[in-house]
């Protein structure tokens, strides 16, 4: 196993460990030292508050100014505030750096979680003016937050977090899987992983090398990868944005990447943009990195930028806001290549080994109720349900409606009153679908208390509405199995 320097020596590991342990530099020591206002405003960049609350200067104090608010403090206090890590150590791993007649933190060490500490690079937004280092270590940001919280959370012997970078999808793995892998093309940014490890008592392989290559003839029963998924020209100038790869050719990569990385059963989420080009359909395009791989796949679409804003985006992420020129040739391959949006969203993969494996390609921009990894998890559930089912089966089952499930009606005002144009269902949880539905549907979700069979409600609708039950049966086949697919009504399994 390869084995990467960490910022501190392990006994320097250790011995920060014990400081923040005992100063009580955690989320929890912070927002008690704080209070609620002061901790609201750090988490606006107002440190007005914190500051006045830690004017005493003791270590918890001192650590919150330096690794929270960004402030020069002196020698003194922060030695003070780091012992037994000695400061001489402290300074030659970076951990903090001299600035004007004081110390300032090189580093940004955010306490996460419970317990956890993760180790980056200070962004961008702290230093103006400061250039991003090309092998810059990103910390917990929106896009990590995204990915961590829409990983399936089930136990699984083997996982890979593909472009660790800080290694926090690492941290989280590693809570419900018994041996953990990590790789990144940075050497730089394996040193941060490594010390974030160490630092929370963990222990994982860490690789370094470009996506798979590491791993390669390896399986995995979880992999994720919040990868440098930026679409542009595939130059590269910070490798936490830009893979090399030209456009959004990184997602459809790791997509024909997933089949050999996967054990039986394995599941593969990753974040990735692709480009709306014009005259072109987007699912289709994503579609289309799917096929072949004999995966199931569901891919949610979260957002949606325009060039210019998107430019502007990664741009000010790396300082360069005020660059015309770089603008300038980024937005002109936009339009070269016709492209009219840039899309954002989750990749989830499952190696099911079915022949007949299902693609769904959905925007999903309205607000999805946290845990979205159980919504992705119990997803894949109705997928194996509906899989081993034919229509005869399903409609032999018992269900009920989901727990809090809505109608909304749309009707206008006429002759001989109100007439219903659109009846919607809608989840008020999860993944809050909508589904527009006529009366005969919206029949047969209303009578899903979980009593009766399917078929037998058929029965009585089909009596009501004058057809046979042959008939009704044929038609609800495909619609039952789309309304178990989107979970508005759950089969009763006791």
């Amino acid at each position: 196993m390869e084995r990467h320097d960490m910022l501190l020596s392990p006994a320097g590991v250790e011995a920060l460990r014990t400081a923040l342990s005992r100063a009580g530099f955690t989320s929890n020591g912070i927002a008690g030292r704080l209070g609620a206002q002061a901790t609201g405003g750090v988490a606006r960049n107002d440190f007005r508050a914190a500051l006045r609350a830690t004017e005493d200067r003791d270590p918890l104090a001192t650590l919150i100014r330096v690794f929270i608010c960004d402030q020069t403090e002196p020698e003194a206090a922060v030695a003070a505030a780091l012992a037994p890590l000695d400061l001489a150590e402290a300074l030659a791993g970076g951990l903090v750096e001299r600035h004007g007649d004081g110390l300032r933190a090189g580093v940004d060490l955010e306490p996460y979680g419970d317990d956890w500490w993760v180790l980056a690079d200070v962004p961008a937004s702290a230093r103006p003016g400061r250039p991003l280092h090309s092998e810059h270590v990103l910390g917990i940001g929106g896009a990590t937050q995204t990915l961590i919280g829409a990983t399936v959370r089930r136990p699984v012997q083997t996982a890979l977090d593909l472009g660790t970078g800080s290694g926090v999808q690492a941290l989280h793995l590693a809570t419900h899987a018994d041996r953990v892998t990590a790789t990144d093309v940075s050497e730089r940014a394996l040193r941060f992983a490594a010390t974030t490890a160490a630092l929370n008592g963990q222990d994982w392989e860490l690789l370094r090398g470009d996506l798979v290559a590491p791993v390669a003839g390896r399986r995995f029963d979880l992999v994720v990868s919040n990868p440098p998924f930026v679409v542009g020209p595939g130059t590269t100038t910070h490798v936490y944005r830009d893979s090399g790869r030209v456009g959004d050719a990184i997602g459809a990569e790791l997509a024909a990447a997933a089949p050999g990385l996967l054990t039986e059963g394995g599941t593969m989420q990753y974040l990735a943009n692709w480009v709306h080009v014009a005259g072109e359909e987007w699912h289709e395009r994503v579609a289309g990195w799917f096929a072949g791989t004999g995966l199931d796949a569901w891919v949610i679409q979260r957002e949606v930028a325009d060039p210019m804003a998107y430019v502007n985006l990664w741009l000010t992420d790396v300082g360069e806001a005020t660059d015309p020129q770089r603008m300038a040739a980024w937005l002109d391959w936009f339009d070269a290549h016709k492209v009219e949006a840039i899309g954002f969203g989750i990749v989830s993969l499952r190696r099911s080994g079915h022949a007949d494996p299902v693609v769904r390609i959905e925007d999903l921009r309205q607000r999805v109720e946290p845990p979205m990894g159980d919504r992705i998890a119990t997803w894949f559930d109705r997928q194996d349900f509906l899989r081993v089912r034919d229509t005869d089966a399903l409609l032999a089952e018992r269900y009920r409606a989901a727990e809090g499930l809505q109608l909304r009606q749309e009707a206008t005002m006429g002759d001989e009153g109100w007439a219903v144009d659109r009846q919607v269902l809608t989840m008020p949880h999860g993944l809050r679908w909508t589904e527009e539905v006529d009366p005969l549907v919206l029949a047969l979700v209303g009578g899903c208390d979980g009593r009766l069979a399917l078929r037998d409600q058929l029965a009585l609708l089909a009596a009501a509405h004058d057809v046979t039950p042959q008939e009704l049966a044929e038609a609800a086949g495909p619609i039952v199995a789309h309304l178990i697919e989107r979970g508005i009504i759950e089969p009763v399994t006791a």
